[in-house]
């Protein structure tokens, strides 16, 4: 990376945020410009990412981006919540199982580590994995290959890995809540991701494109925002970050 340096432009702050707003990452505050440094960086190597940061910042959109500029762009990009899924139903959604590998299992079904297969797997809220699948996930890693439920072999399988969490994961395995282990595999290129907080000067900007989206979709003709209503947006605290000002400003377009 040290000579490649030497053969290689660095973007400048124009061009990449021209490059990543057809991803949907918008804003031009020292934060998010940064932000936006880290990603390019991760896109240009094939190693695992995990994006810290508070609910709501919009990691997925940056997983996707990661991606879709990456080597693996012609490949799967597939999202799972791990919070989202019972315990019991996730080591099967994960690693996939055979037919009749337990009750209502009618069929052999492919697991998301499978269908992403050459492409990218990014795990959500992390820290929500049971400590079981912690264990198989770390296998998973070391080895690059998988088992399904029910199965006596092993695939191998190329896919990386790109988590979150909204909690600090070093504080959770200081608590004995993750494994240690597994916390170093993940954590090879952290990327911190900036709260609405940290980004203030971004809103105006986030909040007139969430303005056309939603006008778009609801056939109403809205050009700008009131200047009251920038000020009140900026000096509002956000705590539920660019999800919150997202769904503020769809019922404010509901409401004109």
């Amino acid at each position: 990376q040290r000579v490649e340096q030497y053969f290689t432009s660095p973007k400048t702050k124009e061009s990449l945020r021209r490059k990543y707003e057809v991803h949907g990452l918008l804003g031009k505050s020292k934060a998010f410009i940064e932000l936006l440094h880290s990603v390019e960086a991760a896109a240009h190597c094939d190693v695992r990412v995990l994006l810290e940061g508070k609910s709501g910042t919009g990691k997925e959109l940056i997983a996707k981006a990661i991606h879709h500029t990456s080597t693996r762009s012609e490949s799967p990009f597939i999202a799972i919540d791990c919070g989202a899924i019972p315990e019991h139903l996730i080591e099967s959604e994960l690693f996939g199982h055979m037919k009749g590998a337990f009750t209502g299992a009618a069929s052999t079904r492919k697991g998301l580590f499978e269908e992403a297969n050459q492409g990218t797997l990014f795990m959500d809220e992390i820290t929500n994995l049971p400590m079981d699948l912690q264990a198989k996930l770390l296998r998973v890693l070391q080895e690059g290959e998988i088992r399904p439920l029910g199965s006596n072999t092993t695939q191998q399988v190329n896919v990386r890995v790109i988590s979150s969490a909204s909690a600090s994961l070093k504080e959770m395995v200081h608590e004995k809540q993750f494994r240690e282990d597994l916390f170093y595999r993940l954590m090879v290129y952290p990327i911190h991701v900036p709260a609405l907080e940290e980004r203030k000067e971004d809103i105006p900007l986030l909040a007139n494109h969430f303005m056309r989206i939603f006008s778009k979709q609801q056939n109403k003709e809205i050009e700008n925002f009131h200047e009251e209503v920038i000020d009140l947006m900026k000096s509002h605290s956000w705590q539920g970050n660019i999800r919150e000002l997202e769904n503020f400003v769809e019922r404010m377009v509901t409401l004109t």
